[in-house]
C-alpha cells in the first residue's frame, strides 16, 4: 500500500523518525538499563514498561521509514475556484438537507470523527477538483452512491495536524 503523502508530511515523518532515534532512544535505553539493575527481572513491573516503551518506538521508527520509503508524493493541482488539498469545504447532503464541512487532507492525516478527509475516500475523490455550486455524485460502491452540492471552499495551506500515530 502505497500512501499519498505531501513533501510537508514526509519532513514531519524524518524529524520524528531523527528525534526518536537520537533522544528516545537514548532515553528508553537508559530506562531498561536502570529497571534492569533493580533485580529480579520476573518480577519488575519497571522493567517491562521499559522494554515495552522502548519497543513501541523501535517499532514507530519502523513504520515511520517504512512509510517514508514508500510513499506517493502528491501535491495541490487544483485551482483557486476548486476543492484541492487542505481545502475546507462545505457540502449540501440532498438526501436530508444536512450541511457539513469537511477537510481534504491526505491518507496519514484523515480522521473521519474529526471531519477530515482523505483524498482517497469516496466523498475526498468525488469532491476533488469541483467548483461551488457543483452537484456531485459520490460513489461509495457499485451499488451504493448519493449526490452533494459543494457550497463554499476556503482555500487553506495549513498542514498543522499530527500524523495518524498508525
Amino acid at each position: 500500500m502505497y500512501d499519498k503523502l505531501t513533501k510537508k508530511d514526509i519532513e514531519k515523518m524524518e524529524q520524528e523518525v531523527e528525534h526518536r532515534k537520537l533522544v528516545v532512544r537514548k532515553e528508553a535505553l537508559e530506562d531498561v538499563k536502570e529497571a534492569r539493575a533493580h533485580g529480579d527481572l520476573s518480577e519488575n513491573f519497571e522493567y517491562k514498561a521499559a522494554k515495552k516503551f522502548k519497543n513501541e518506538n523501535e517499532s514507530r521508527i519502523r513504520y515511520l521509514e517504512r512509510m517514508i520509503k514508500t510513499a506517493q508524493i502528491v501535491e495541490d493541482e487544483s485551482g483557486e475556484d476548486e476543492v484541492g488539498l487542505n481545502d475546507l469545504v462545505t457540502v449540501h447532503f440532498e438526501d436530508d438537507g444536512m450541511e457539513e464541512e469537511y477537510k481534504i487532507v491526505t491518507t496519514v492525516r484523515s480522521d473521519a470523527l474529526n471531519q477530515m478527509i482523505s483524498i482517497d475516500s469516496p466523498m475526498g475523490k468525488a469532491l476533488l477538483k469541483h467548483r461551488v455550486g457543483e452537484r456531485v455524485l459520490v460513489k461509495v460502491n457499485d451499488k451504493v452512491s448519493y449526490y452533494v452540492t459543494i457550497r463554499g471552499i476556503r482555500k487553506n495551506d495549513d498542514e498543522s495536524e499530527e500524523i495518524n500515530k498508525f
